[in-house]
């Protein structure tokens, strides 16, 4: 299993100096597995996925998994190249929220006055999947599971299965702001996983100063159930616009510090390197 990150940002894209190295795009992951192209998210790294997959040459299949529908996990798709070319083949997977099915709310995107090209005029071969929460999928060789995380209007944790290796994707999610109990949906993903990708947004003091109820959670959360589910690597990702590369440098210095007891490795979430687990 083989996987990128292109996107890394919660919220908002941050590109500048500032970001340079960690990367200002947001959420996008892509995951190879079994011959498939898996992608996690359709953030603004999105669309620089896109043209890297048109330089490898030949058609593009791939499975793309929408966490949720908030702006910041959807921008990309109109600027997806590899979509508007027939030939390409792409299954976009996600949760319908109200009347809204996933189709609906990636057309409502790309509508006037907020974009000037619809959906429609995509020329790739395009189908909609609607997933439940809790629904495990099976691509091929691959195994997909999904569980709910705590996040206003849901979102979708993933869990990535093939060869005898794991990948736990959960981010925007909050968790028990008296340090509680664990969530157990998040436990689950994350049990005995090569990788956990978590929502690592706030420091404590962030989080405990007006963001209790936002939806995202801490990197001290992040390493308490790295401890909890034995995962062997965690990247704290989803990172706040407003941390630039020295503050992450520091969060990950800390973190790194405060598990050296541990048996899992701390990494940050960072735009460009290729991972193989």
């Amino acid at each position: 299993m083989r996987f990128r990150f292109w996107g890394v940002r919660g919220s908002i894209a941050t590109p500048g100096p500032q970001t340079v190295r960690y990367g200002g795009n947001t959420p996008c992951v892509e995951v190879n597995a079994g011959g498939r192209l898996i992608v996690l998210d359709g953030g603004t790294g999105l669309r620089g996925l896109g043209v890297d997959l048109l330089s490898r040459g030949g058609a593009v299949e791939a499975d793309i998994f929408l966490s949720h529908l908030h702006w910041d996990h959807i921008q990309g798709i109109p600027f997806f190249t590899p979509a508007f070319i027939p030939g390409n083949t792409f299954r976009i997977w996600g949760e319908s929220k109200g009347n809204d099915a996933v189709q609906r709310a990636l057309e409502r995107q790309m509508t006037d006055p907020n974009f000037p090209v619809p959906l429609s005029i995509m020329g790739s071969e395009l189908s909609f999947e609607e997933v439940v929460a809790g629904q495990d999928l099976q691509l091929g060789e691959v195994a997909v599971r999904t569980r709910p995380l705590r996040h206003p209007n849901g979102c979708l944790g993933l869990r990535i299965e093939h060869g005898g290796k794991a990948l736990a994707y959960a981010t925007d999610t909050e968790h028990d702001p008296e340090g509680g109990d664990l969530d157990p949906n998040v436990v689950a993903l994350a049990r005995d996983a090569d990788i956990l990708i978590y929502d690592s947004m706030y420091t404590e003091a962030e989080y405990h100063d007006g963001k209790l109820g936002w939806g995202h959670s801490t990197y001290r959360e992040a390493v308490r159930v790295a401890r909890a589910a034995n995962v062997k690597r965690l990247f704290f990702f989803h990172h706040e616009p407003n941390h630039d590369d020295d503050f992450l440098d520091a969060r990950l210095a800390e973190a790194i510090s405060d598990t050296s007891a541990d048996a899992f490795e701390v990494s940050m979430a960072v735009e460009g390197p290729e991972y193989t687990v």
